[in-house]
């Protein structure tokens, strides 16, 4: 069995530790002004089940990066960024175990995020955070055109991010990763859900947990299209088939990596890695307020 570490707050390198400073992120965006408020306990906040106040607060936070223009399409994935660098820091600490406690970073370091979406976090962190180089891959043509806008509208991103079109849904790596290209981490946030009737029942709980009223119109605060949010099979199915995938390019990356959302799944995932002989794997708790997941990493 891996090792599995709990963590019941941020990781400790996380910008994003405490309680938000609505004062200077308000700064950096005025326009998040619309949104913040005094709740009953006396502390600023913004309403979490408005996915337009979500968005505006993932503007004003990606400037702690230096990211000055993000947007993404109507109804696309629009993510919680502090639990998004979580997964970062953790891989970086995962690269130090095998670099005499140290970080690696710079270009040198080349990260695959399978399913990029149109948000392109996870490469926007890594690269601003580590200066780690990145490809994006998604099946998604829309989320391809969004991505690449962004990269090109910030400076800052435009020699470490790369985004590739997968032509191939029922493919991870087979058509990305280039013949004799290596990758130290390939990073994966996976649909959750397997149906649209399943992610709108669990959306409504999460609404009505959020907003703290009964509704029967869930509204997706953080988004997601159909190939963000689910997939025949659900979580489980797909990163069995990503973990079949991974044996073919067992020379091509170090470490293969993917959140997992419901701890039920685990088992089954480790079962599936011990199938193909993997040389090594872990598991990575990881914990935002109420929310936990964890990350597991695997390599040849």
């Amino acid at each position: 069995m891996p090792k599995e570490i709990a963590k019941q707050k941020l990781h400790p390198r996380n910008k994003h530790r405490g309680q938000y400073d609505f004062e200077s992120l308000v700064k950096t965006l005025p326009e998040l002004s619309n949104h913040v408020f005094i709740n009953p306990y006396g502390t600023q906040t913004i309403d979490f089940s408005n996915p337009k106040a979500v968005k505006t607060l993932n503007k004003a936070l990606l400037a702690y990066y230096g990211v000055n223009h993000w947007d993404i399409p109507a109804g696309y994935l629009c993510p919680p960024i502090p639990g998004r660098a979580d997964y970062i820091h953790y891989l970086a600490d995962i690269l130090a175990e095998t670099n005499n406690g140290i970080i690696p970073i710079g270009k040198n370091i080349k990260c695959l995020d399978v399913g990029v979406g149109a948000n392109a976090i996870y490469p926007i962190i890594g690269h601003c955070a580590y200066g780690w180089s990145f490809v994006g891959s998604d099946i998604d043509p829309v989320s391809v055109k969004a991505a690449i806008a962004i990269v090109g509208f910030n400076e800052v991103l435009k020699d470490g991010i790369e985004i590739r079109l997968q032509k191939n849904k029922d493919h991870f790596f087979q058509g990305i990763i280039k013949p004799n290209e290596k990758f130290d981490l390939t990073i994966c946030n996976p649909p959750f859900y397997t149906s649209e009737a399943d992610a709108t029942a669990q959306n409504l709980r999460k609404t009505n947990n959020l907003s703290g009223k009964k509704q029967n119109i869930p509204k997706l605060n953080f988004g997601g299209n159909s190939n963000e949010l689910w997939c025949e099979g659900g979580e489980l199915k797909f990163l069995i088939s990503m973990i079949r995938e991974s044996v073919e390019f067992c020379d091509s990356c170090r470490w293969f990596t993917s959140l997992v959302s419901k701890k039920e799944h685990l088992d089954r995932i480790y079962k599936e890695l011990e199938k193909v002989k993997v040389s090594q794997f872990k598991t990575i708790e990881m914990a935002q307020g109420q929310k936990v997941s964890r990350l597991v990493a695997w390599r040849f």
